[in-house]
């Protein structure tokens, strides 16, 4: 072998240990929950009940109720942030409940799925959001009830590396805050 064939192998081998080791790296701290939500978390007792067990009025509990189990939400293709027809029935439904309580004001989160960047899964959370809030704020909801934050990939629904994760976790979702 010559001088020229042994660097070469060399460098070969080498750029190949480098390579390896760029694998993905696991996250192991989240961002701290949305303040003024009780996303995330099993509370004891029941906050948006009273004492005698009924749902509040104007808690998100009452608009779960109000808009559908899921009606909190609205999903995105891949790379997409537009809304379509079913999207705007979602948040038609979610205006009709907020005419009835113009105190309550919300929070729209921006989802992405894990694939991509961090940087890029927070823009493309933060236009899933806004999207959702200029659609509400076109059929006559008040834009200063409404605030958006994106989340990008570091809250996901569903777990999993799957098309049918991924689907769920391409979300904005609508949180009352009180």
């Amino acid at each position: 072998m010559t001088k020229n064939t042994i660097k070469m192998a060399a460098l070969l081998l080498a750029s190949t240990a480098f390579v390896a080791g760029c694998g993905k790296k696991e996250v192991d701290t989240l961002p701290p929950e949305a303040q003024g939500t009780n996303y995330g978390q099993t509370p004891t007792a029941d906050p948006n009940a009273n004492a005698a067990g009924q749902t509040i009025p104007g808690s998100q509990e009452d608009f779960l109720q109000q808009v559908g189990q899921f009606g909190d939400r609205i999903l995105f293709e891949t790379d997409r942030f537009n809304v379509d027809a079913e999207d705007q029935a979602t948040l038609q439904r979610q205006a009709q409940w907020l005419a009835q309580y113009p105190s309550t004001r919300i929070t729209v989160e921006g989802h992405a799925d894990e694939r991509g960047t961090r940087d890029y899964n927070l823009a493309l959370g933060e236009r899933r959001a806004n999207s959702a809030k200029n659609f509400l704020v076109s059929i006559g909801v008040d834009a200063s009830r409404i605030q958006t934050v994106s989340y990008g990939k570091e809250r996901p629904s569903a777990l999993g590396s799957d098309e049918q994760a991924w689907a769920q976790n391409r979300r904005a979702v609508t949180v009352t805050i009180r």
